[in-house]
């Protein structure tokens, strides 16, 4: 109707590189739209290969397979609407970010992104040619101007294509998720329509892909930055939104305003999803880990119980002599109240023939760090073994205070293939535990209830290597350590800010000269949920070898 205009919004989950899979969730979102009367049926960014494909999208064999699943997807929905999707596109000697315009069976509309990122997950800059400015494509009876992802960041793409004649502007986008990120992308986007007085769409894909997760969350904006549509965060969803034709141009009419979840929530749930698409992606059905008792792995155990269900994962208890009666009882309580397996392997036999192996090499040194690291790597062997043998993926339980400093054994607790806990304080670890205890959605695949035993919460953080060890005795408090942590890493802050927060001088270098030194540990990894803009990995590359310190 030429006063009514129906775009089919695909929030979907695609996976890098099953161009055959993801070319099957278009068609059944092209076919939703379809059937809805749309006018147009839009996917994200890079959706035909998944995001963040990285150097996958600069082979040659790749580009070509590309673009045969869009020459037969352009035939597969020939007789119906318009379908936009993002894809690598070839042209000439020239590798863009492109996004696909397909009608009657062919491409008959192409835009390419001008403005590619270069800053935190994103090196866009090394792998793609940066696009001309350009303006709008025409479906139906409209002229809609698509913006890529980064291109809506700046005003002049936008301003562009306001000039040249698009009536409303649709944004595909692979944004991933960090904490608070949706005010910022609707501050830009609100800038955009302020700016161009046109309606906006931003279209933003969901899933996991290795430590990133985008987090959906789409929605659409009429002049004057009012919300006239919000998609949910971290679902799927195929939603149809109308246009109306106004004197003053189109508008978007008013639909369904899913509510978010605050960040609590939000964090939670990226994990859970994390972990569950990276299983989901690389075939693993089945995870491990080892619960200690302590907070750390019962968070992680309930994070795997709510993604994959308590049938696929197993908690393995590994004591040491120096194992409390209190950790054998937490460990036993959480994995019971999860409903998950719960194996019990002691090590000490195994510790002592080990002891007794070096004991020549040993004589004549005091015990210390070595004979603790070796309960920490027999655990980590003992696991891995148990990986390889049932096929169960290995989790890491290490949190992002550990993994900053290093307090984590390489080859040891640090041995697995995914720690959803990775971009996790330590302080915000505890208060995750008693907000799952507190909270349980349709989403979990876990029970509702008190799943992690307030006694595993409460007592003194411990790794258990000798007697009466805690956590403070070679750490800051774990309050005082993650507020440190947050200037130096998460702000690239100074010493000097540390102590303009109150902190001792001599405390702040000592915790700068852990992170530097960690960096190696850090650099053999497992990937883990990203939750912040500094987390450790794409966001944060520092040299291994690194003789710089802060000279304040």
């Amino acid at each position: 109707m030429a006063d009514g205009f129906r775009i089919t919004l695909g929030q979907m989950n695609p996976t890098v590189g099953d161009l055959k899979g993801n070319a099957a969730l278009a068609r059944q979102t092209w076919e939703a739209g379809r059937d809805a009367g749309a006018d147009l049926v839009a996917l994200p960014e890079m959706f035909i290969t998944g995001y963040n494909a990285q150097d996958l999208v600069m082979r040659r064999a790749f580009q070509l397979d590309v673009a045969a699943h869009i020459e037969q997807l352009a035939a597969d929905c020939a007789d119906g609407p318009a379908l936009a999707i993002g894809a690598p596109w070839v042209e000439g000697t020239k590798l863009y970010n492109a996004y696909l315009i397909l009608k009657g069976g062919r491409i008959a509309s192409q835009v390419l992104k001008h403005h590619l990122p270069n800053e935190t997950v994103f090196d866009e800059v090394r792998i793609f040619d940066a696009g001309p400015l350009g303006g709008p494509y025409s479906v139906g009876n409209s002229r809609v101007g698509s913006p890529i992802c980064e291109d809506a960041w700046h005003e002049d793409v936008t301003e562009t294509l306001a000039e040249t004649g698009a009536e409303f502007l649709l944004v595909p986008n692979g944004s991933p998720y960090y904490r608070d990120k949706f005010e910022t992308r609707l501050n830009h986007m609100v800038a955009r329509v302020i700016e161009t007085d046109l309606p906006l769409i931003y279209l933003n894909m969901v899933g996991g892909q290795d430590d990133q997760v985008f987090d959906g969350a789409s929605f659409g904006l009429n002049p004057g930055g009012h919300l006239a549509v919000q998609l949910p965060v971290l679902v799927e969803a195929v939603a149809h939104v109308d246009l109306e034709r106004t004197p003053e141009g189109w508008r978007i009419a008013e639909g369904e305003k899913a509510p978010h979840p605050d960040a609590w929530e939000q964090d939670y749930r990226v994990m859970v999803q994390s972990l569950r698409d990276y299983c989901r992606k690389t075939g693993f059905g089945k995870v491990l880990l080892g619960l200690s008792g302590g907070v750390d792995s019962a968070i992680v155990a309930t994070i795997a119980v709510d993604a994959l269900g308590a049938e696929n994962v197993r908690c393995v208890m590994l004591p040491s002599e120096y194992t409390s009666k209190a950790s054998l009882e937490d460990a036993e309580a959480v994995a019971k109240a999860l409903g998950c397996r719960y194996d019990y392997v002691p090590i000490s036999e195994g510790r002592a023939a080990i002891t007794g192996t070096l004991a020549p090499l040993f004589e004549g040194h005091a015990p210390g760090l070595a004979e603790e690291n070796i309960q920490s790597r027999l655990r980590g062997l003992l696991l891995m073994a148990l990986s390889n043998k049932f096929g169960e993926m290995l989790l890491t339980t290490g949190n992002k205070s550990e993994v900053a400093v290093g307090y984590a054994t390489i080859y040891g607790d640090m041995a697995g293939g995914y720690n959803p806990i990775k971009d996790l304080y330590k302080t915000r670890v505890f208060e995750t535990c008693r907000w799952r205890n507190a909270n349980h959605r349709d989403w979990m695949m876990g029970p509702a209830g008190e799943v992690i035993t307030p006694r595993v919460i409460d007592k003194p953080p411990s790794a258990e290597l000798r007697e009466d060890q805690k956590d403070s005795d070679s750490l800051p408090d774990y309050p005082d350590l993650d507020a440190m942590l947050e200037i130096l890493v998460d702000q690239a802050g100074s010493i000097e800010d540390c102590v303009a927060a109150g902190f001792e001088r001599a405390v702040a270098k000592k915790v700068e000269h852990l992170i530097y030194i960690s960096e190696y540990k850090r650099f053999q990894s497992a990937p883990g949920a990203r939750l912040t803009k500094g987390a450790f990995w794409l966001d944060r590359r520092y040299p291994i070898v690194n003789r710089w310190r802060d000279p304040s």
